[in-house]
């Protein structure tokens, strides 16, 4: 299995108790090579407090990556590319590109293809 990156969709996903989310996460966790990948930007527009039990135990199988200048400024330039102001799915986006062949869990299938278009890369996504 590639890498995995989740965007917000897929931790709001992960709350609501989405059966298809957690069919992929228990999947991804059994390959020992892959750990889901969350950047902080994606769990700081999910986290609104409180206990929010289902995404905290999403987490507790993920690697939460701390943006780099690097991937800050591959997102501006993403964002300016597809004329895009999320940087968040930039950052999704950018992060995915990173880590090679990587699967993104979305609920912005849109957006992030309008920015991968703009990047001249293929996204492989999975809607949640």
């Amino acid at each position: 299995m590639p890498g995995v990156v989740y965007d917000t969709g897929a931790l709001l996903a992960a709350e609501r108790g989405d059966p298809n989310l957690w069919a992929l996460h228990r999947r991804t966790l059994r390959s020992t090579a892959v750990q889901p990948i969350v950047p902080v930007v994606v769990l700081a527009q999910a986290w609104r407090g409180g206990p929010q039990a289902q995404m905290s135990r999403l987490l507790r199988g993920c690697h939460v990556q701390p943006d780099t200048t690097m991937i800050g400024k591959a997102a501006g330039a993403a964002c300016a590319a597809a004329r895009s102001r999320d940087v968040v799915d930039a950052i999704v986006v950018v992060t995915a590109v990173a880590l090679g062949d990587a699967l993104v869990v979305t609920s912005d299938v849109g957006d992030l293809t309008r920015l991968a278009d703009a990047l001249q890369v293929k996204l492989d996504l999975f809607p949640v």
